[in-house]
């Protein structure tokens, strides 16, 4: 089974779960069914639609984090899988201010690169090749990356978490 959007009972988006979860949820009349996935799970007695939205019928308060855990998947995702130096898929990560430079590894200074531009730097500064960044490492913001992450996101989501993430997280 695929993924369900939780939002909370004023359509806040608040996390995903599996399918079968979500499925649960509205059965023990814990959730709402926002939206139907199109299947259909059949038994003896009833035939029941499977939710990819569900909303909770009690608000819940849940206390967010100022800030999206920096992951590989998720810078990869952040840099639509290309390499910032040379615009290649990415293969990996790197540092733009080196870890042995006493670059930190934050948001701000690791971005995704080909193996080969990743090579080739090794530990110098981008400025010390000549090298531009095609756009600046940044924190991703907004619910749909405190929610999401890195994983991805059903199309029919979109309208809840009213974000651009789509772009980033189909990639």
């Amino acid at each position: 089974m695929a993924e369900a959007l939780v939002l909370n009972a004023t359509y806040e988006p608040l996390c995903v779960v599996s399918q079968r979860r979500a499925l649960i949820l509205v059965l023990t009349d814990k959730a709402v069914m926002v939206e139907a996935g199109g299947q259909v799970l059949h038994s003896a007695a009833s035939a029941v639609e499977v939710p990819v939205v569900v909303r909770l019928a009690r608000f819940v308060r849940v206390p967010y984090r100022s800030q999206v855990p920096l992951t590989r998947k998720g810078v990869l995702a952040r840099d639509h899988h290309r390499c910032v130096y040379c615009g290649a898929p990415a293969t990996s990560l790197d540092h733009v201010i080196p870890r042995s430079r006493g670059g930190p590894h934050v948001w701000e200074n690791v971005v995704a690169a080909c193996g080969r531009c990743n090579h080739i730097k090794a530990d110098r500064a981008v400025a010390d090749l000549g090298w531009r960044l095609r756009q600046a490492p940044r924190a991703p913001s907004g619910a749909a990356w405190r929610i999401l992450g890195s994983r991805r996101m059903d199309p029919r989501w979109s309208q809840y978490l009213n974000t651009d993430l789509g772009e980033a997280a189909s990639a």
